[in-house]
């Protein structure tokens, strides 16, 4: 049974959305993602959201750009907790997505990560679900490890090579 629920209002999110996916595949995280317009298809977005606590999902991730109203209308249907993207957009770089998905009114809360911010988005899913699941805090912590030796890697090069090759490296 999928424990997150990804929905974007249209394709264009899918390569920030498709990186919430590859840390919940990479954490073992169970997911039902789709696309669904809250504003084109208000009728199929509200099916959804009502349908998602019964489907067995714990937390949703939600992306949107622009009006950015997708989020907000899961929180305000799903009683659990929503994480909000704010999709770059060409009008004003995301701004607008961010402070539409930030600025919801009290009692509907939205767990919001940065612009583009999809990785963080299944990073912070899992974490909410790891305060009832050891397995997964284990699995979170062992991740957490490896981001760690990852940059002690990449400091012992840069001393190896200095940054002048470092950077070329980089290109």
């Amino acid at each position: 049974m999928a424990r997150v629920g990804i929905v974007m209002g249209s394709d264009s999110d899918m390569p920030v959305m498709a990186k919430a996916a590859e840390i919940l595949d990479e954490l073992g995280i169970d997911y039902e993602m789709t696309i669904i317009s809250a504003h084109r298809e208000p009728d199929i977005f509200f099916d959804w959201a009502k349908a998602a606590e019964a489907k067995g999902f714990k937390v949703i991730i939600a992306g949107a750009g622009k009006a950015a109203h997708l989020p907000g209308m899961c929180a305000a249907i799903f009683p659990m907790p929503v994480i909000g993207i704010p999709m770059k957009t060409s009008d004003l770089g995301g701004v607008d997505s961010l402070y539409s998905i930030v600025q919801m009114p009290s009692g509907i809360p939205v767990a919001t990560v940065a612009i583009n911010g999809g990785a963080n988005a299944g990073i912070l899913a899992a974490k909410i679900l790891a305060t009832s699941d050891g397995a997964l805090l284990e699995r979170l912590k062992a991740y957490s490890e490896k981001l760690k030796g990852d940059v002690v890697k990449k400091a012992e090069r840069l001393g190896e090579i200095g940054y002048k090759e470092y950077l070329a490296s980089m290109k």
